[in-house]
């Protein structure tokens, strides 16, 4: 039998990347035999309180309540480690704690940057924003009214970050973090966590099956959220340059969904469970994520890789890193829409060369098997920096190395 774990995550009222990578870890270890004990709260809870519009500033700091659950959870449970996704706003750093009184070793993914931005997306006016990065009290954000647009708000954000960085709780309480890419990782850094502490594992998707032939002049897909940072605007203003709007179709929903539908005749089909998303990239010449924030990683690359589909990407942040240039797909200046419109050309004549290269990124880097492989090491690395006996089922699966590529530590394990 392997090891136990404990998985814990804050999900969000409008479901997104991280709830489904969430899922698909626990997926992956139950498949593999891991018992697991599960911690989740739902950020709707905020809503059916009292409090309606953001908890207390002293929960935002520390959840007694997610405190006592999860030492009590861990006491019973006993597992190896705690694997935390998003702990904003209910679980709260205090959930670090309960970790350290019951000998449990930290885990800690960055799905995001809310541990050095109080908006957790450095975005700001339409532009990239750092402003932040690096203070420890990211008074910026406050001024800006950068979380929810409410300065009230983001002071209670700013608050929880002020206090647990005064506490040393980054560098103290939590044993390895893991970042998604190494832009994400460099960035953290810049933030003041701990580069020792940050190991790399990107994101995986199950293997939909063998990709169908791209098709020559197929749709423009895009799919996730529908807000400004996301820039699906400038794929609307691109496709009206090549008289191409009618050919885009938008997965997904959000605030900006009136104003963009008002830009011209897309298909905006809304929220799609996991099975239509694949269909949709099936019937794709190629997928975009056009935003003009600094994602951390970029889920829907990969699945488009997995259905063999070229992507055209912002190249900035994240997903610079993901598509290679002319091989799997095409970047631009994030924000203009005349690059991407000569992206898109360029991705309607090589998509049919460019898929099987898609297909090939997929099975090279971001399978199952090899990204279990991954979170072995950086389990394996946790329990060893807390001094923690390693499991004999853990033995066979070499450390995480965080000054290296988890595609180099894995490869020459």
């Amino acid at each position: 039998m392997s090891f136990p774990v404990l998985h814990a995550h804050d999900y969000y009222v409008q479901r997104g990347g991280e709830d489904a990578s969430f899922e698909a870890e626990r997926r992956l270890l139950e498949d593999r035999g891991h018992r697991l004990a599960t911690y989740v709260r739902h950020n709707t809870e905020i809503e059916e309180s009292a409090v309606v519009r953001t908890p207390l500033p002293a929960t935002l700091i520390w959840s007694s309540r997610a405190h006592r659950e999860l030492r009590a959870l861990l006491a019973r449970e006993r597992p190896a480690v705690a694997h935390f996704q998003n702990t904003f706003p209910l679980i709260s750093p205090s959930a670090y704690d309960a970790c350290r009184a019951e000998g449990v070793p930290v885990v800690q993914s960055l799905r995001n940057y809310r541990l050095i931005c109080p908006s957790a997306i450095l975005f700001r006016d339409g532009r990239v924003c750092e402003d932040c990065v690096g203070l420890r009290v990211p008074w910026p954000g406050v001024a800006h009214a950068c979380y929810r647009q409410s300065r009230a708000q983001s002071a209670a954000v700013a608050a929880m970050l002020a206090v647990h960085n005064a506490r040393r709780t980054w560098h103290d309480r939590v044993d390895l973090y893991v970042a998604l890419t190494q832009f994400a990782r460099r960035k953290l850094v810049e933030g003041g966590l701990p580069a020792g502490r940050i190991a790399v594992k990107p994101n995986f998707v199950v293997d939909p099956g063998g990709p169908s032939p791209v098709p020559e002049r197929g749709a423009i897909l895009y799919v996730g959220r529908l807000s400004p940072e996301k820039g699906v605007e400038d794929l609307m203003r691109a496709a009206a340059r090549l008289h191409a709007v009618e050919r885009v179709r938008i997965a997904g929903d959000g605030p900006d969904r009136p104003r963009l539908e008002a830009m011209g005749r897309a298909a905006f089909l809304g929220a799609l469970r996991a099975e239509e998303v694949i269909e949709e990239m099936r019937r794709a010449t190629v997928v975009v994520v056009p935003s003009r924030w600094y994602e951390t990683f970029g889920r829907v690359v990969v699945e488009a890789f997995a259905c063999g589909r070229p992507v055209v990407v912002a190249r900035h942040g994240a997903l610079a890193e993901l598509v290679e240039e002319g091989r799997t797909g095409f970047g631009f200046a994030p924000g203009s829409a005349d690059e991407l419109a000569a992206a898109l050309e360029r991705a309607f004549a090589d998509g049919v060369r460019m898929g099987p290269e898609a297909r090939r990124a997929y099975e090279e880097r971001y399978r199952p098997e090899l990204n279990y492989r991954m979170m072995m090491g950086i389990y394996r690395l946790a329990l060893e920096r807390a001094g923690k006996r390693v499991p004999d089922s853990l033995r066979a699966f070499a450390p995480a190395d965080p000054a290296r590529s988890p595609f180099d530590w894995v490869r020459d394990a």
